[in-house]
Order: C-alpha cells, then sequence, then structure tokens
C-alpha cells in the first residue's frame, strides 16, 4: 500500500514507539476534516489482532509525546489511534495471507488491462509480492505494489473466526 511522504514519515517514526509497547503499526492515514488536519493511526497487539482502549491510550500518550518532538505536521492535528477492527484495512503483504479464505474489496491505482481497478472475492494468499484473490471473473493475481487500497468484508464467517482469536 502506497502512504504519502508525510504518512510514510509518520509511519516511520511510529513504528518504534509501538514496538515499544508490544505493539505493530497496522496503518495511517492523515487527511482534512472540518478544517483541521486528523492524524489516523491503526495497530495491533501481533498475538490478537486486536488494540484494547488501554493500549489505545498508552500508543496515543507515547506517539503524542514522540510527535510533539519530532514535529512532523504543520500546524494543529488531531490524533486518532484505534484498532482496525474486524472489517480491517489490509495494508501489509503479511495481511492477505493472514485473511486467506475471506472475502474483501480491492482496489487498483491503475485499472487492468481489462479497465477495472475495483475487486471483490475470496482472498487466496498471496504469492512472491503478488495477491490471489478468487473473483466472479475467476482467479485473478494483483501485484501488491499496485494496489490504492483494501478491506475485509463483514461477513458472519469473518465474524466467527476473529471471535476465536
Amino acid at each position: 500500500m502506497r502512504l504519502n511522504p508525510l504518512e510514510r514519515k509518520i509511519f516511520d517514526i511510529a513504528v518504534p514507539v509501538a514496538q515499544d509497547l508490544g505493539l505493530e503499526m497496522v496503518y495511517v492515514k492523515i487527511g482534512t476534516e472540518a478544517e483541521m488536519q486528523n492524524l489516523q493511526i491503526m495497530a495491533e497487539d501481533p498475538a490478537t489482532g486486536r488494540l484494547g482502549v488501554d493500549d489505545c491510550a498508552k500508543l496515543s500518550r507515547a506517539l503524542s509525546a514522540t510527535l510533539d518532538v519530532e514535529d512532523p505536521i504543520n500546524g494543529a492535528y488531531r490524533l486518532e489511534v484505534s484498532s482496525p477492527g474486524i472489517d480491517r484495512p489490509l495494508t501489509r503483504l503479511k495481511d492477505f495471507e493472514t485473511y486467506s479464505g475471506h472475502e474483501a474489496k480491492v482496489e487498483m491505482d491503475m485499472p487492468d488491462e481489462n479497465g477495472q481497478k475495483r475487486f471483490r472475492g475470496r482472498l487466496n494468499g498471496i504469492k512472491d509480492n503478488d495477491i490471489l484473490l478468487n473473483t466472479n471473473q475467476g482467479d485473478i493475481v494483483i501485484a501488491f505494489d499496485s494496489l490504492a487500497k483494501a478491506k475485509l468484508v463483514l461477513t458472519d464467517e469473518l465474524i466467527k473466526a476473529t471471535a476465536t482469536k
């Protein structure tokens, strides 16, 4: 998944902070909401794939302090730290392997040779740096580097699978 240069810088700053707390970074997004910059950070406990309220608070405090020192964002911003949730974004290559067998929506940066850039189907894992997806049109291979965004689809099967983690 591609991050803009500011998101990449923030991600790189946040990774060691999260690791010090035993967490993994999942997602960084910066945007504007109500005329204020909004910095959204998603992280997880690698053992559970979740992030509890207490861990959100710990990570938020630690990131606030680090971001105040590093100062990568011009002006005021609001920091949101959260769990990726059940219908999580798929941002790392390993996510496509971890959630193999589950339904996902995938969007590419540019359309494929048939003019399609959005797909929905069952994840079939990864091969090298490619994502394997079974769609209504058959099996397709999508280069991880060509992704604009990807997200799990909330299904009863996914709810059951994540409830046992």
